[in-house]
């Protein structure tokens, strides 16, 4: 399994690097946090089956949850098996929060931050 620290994808981000990132925090979780990392676009992981095709190819994705264990682990192996590059942030959101990392109030479900 691909994975990335956030400070790693924190200078992704600072750099410009092209890359799609998205959250996958269940719906409580993500209401109780009430922040996202700045571009991501929200997803709801029950209904994966629904949104994995649009999950953009020829650039790497990187996949979060609220600690970064099996939600964001299983989606990013799911994507991963569909052919794209994927990977998940070590962590999740928690572990951003935790480097002092910018987050922002969430944004509407499936609309980027």
């Amino acid at each position: 399994m691909n994975q990335i620290l956030p400070t790693e994808l924190a200078l992704w981000k600072h750099a410009g690097f092209a890359h799609a990132l998205l959250d996958v925090r269940r719906t409580s979780a993500r209401e109780r946090d009430g922040t996202d990392i700045g571009g991501a676009v929200w997803h709801d992981p029950a209904q994966w089956l629904e949104w994995k095709d649009q999950v953009p190819a020829g650039q790497p994705v990187v996949v979060y949850c609220a600690h970064g264990h099996e939600i964001s682990q299983g989606l990013a192996a799911a994507l991963c098996a569909m052919g794209r590059d994927a990977r998940t942030l070590v962590g999740g959101i928690a572990a951003w929060q935790a480097a002092g990392l910018p987050v922002r109030p969430h944004a509407d479900p499936g609309s980027p931050s």
